[in-house]
């Protein structure tokens, strides 16, 4: 059995959205496991159900969505995010999304199902995904007001001054681009004006 103390890191997102007290944490410690993950291997899968949450320990992934063969990235994933095919999750249909690993990596992984009926358990979890349900709103929100809104130029420069600097360090260039909804070339040239401009 995995020590306890290896699962701190999800308690501690966890609370971020709720407090938990002891018995609160023991009704979800029972159903943790700690998994790796190969470089381009698949967390969630285009056309398959989702029916896992889970916070990442060590590497990067990308969520896409794949329109006539072209894949759009929508998000990426780093340490001490919560990560999941969440809409699948809930609504037990195929997810429309894929989550692939863009390095080696190690998660903290549970049930959705698990999660689910502790809702009906605990005021605590109840209120984690009410208030988890409306971050990933918010983001959603964000993310489409950027696409409808701004320039890829402003997107980019957005990004730079975001607290997302992580997609600028660690994430390839062409998934930067794709994230921005243009091409690498369009990208080199943002990057070439905007480093002109500082």
């Amino acid at each position: 059995m995995t020590p306890a103390a290896d699962f701190t890191p999800l308690r501690r997102a966890v609370e971020q959205f709720t407090t938990l007290t002891a018995a609160d944490w023991a009704l979800l410690e029972p159903h943790l496991r700690i998994e790796s993950i190969q470089k381009h291997a698949l967390f969630a899968e285009e056309g398959k159900r989702a029916d896992t949450i889970a916070l990442v320990l060590e590497g990067s992934f990308r969520q896409f969505y794949t329109k006539d063969g072209d894949e759009r990235t929508t998000y990426f994933f780093f340490e001490n995010h919560l990560m999941s095919a969440y809409i699948s999750c809930f609504t037990g249909q195929p997810s429309q999304l894929t989550i692939e690993a863009l390095s080696n990596g190690r998660y903290i992984a549970f049930p959705y199902s698990v999660m689910a009926a502790l809702f009906e358990r605990s005021m605590a979890w109840q209120r984690f995904g009410r208030r988890i349900s409306e971050y990933a709103l918010k983001g959603l929100e964000d993310r489409m007001v950027g696409l409808l809104t701004q320039s890829p130029e402003e997107r980019y420069v957005a990004l730079l001054e975001s607290n997302k600097k992580k997609i600028i360090e660690r994430i390839p260039q062409h998934y930067i681009a794709n994230y921005l909804g243009i091409t690498p070339v369009s990208l080199s040239r943002i990057r070439a004006r905007v480093m002109n401009v500082q």
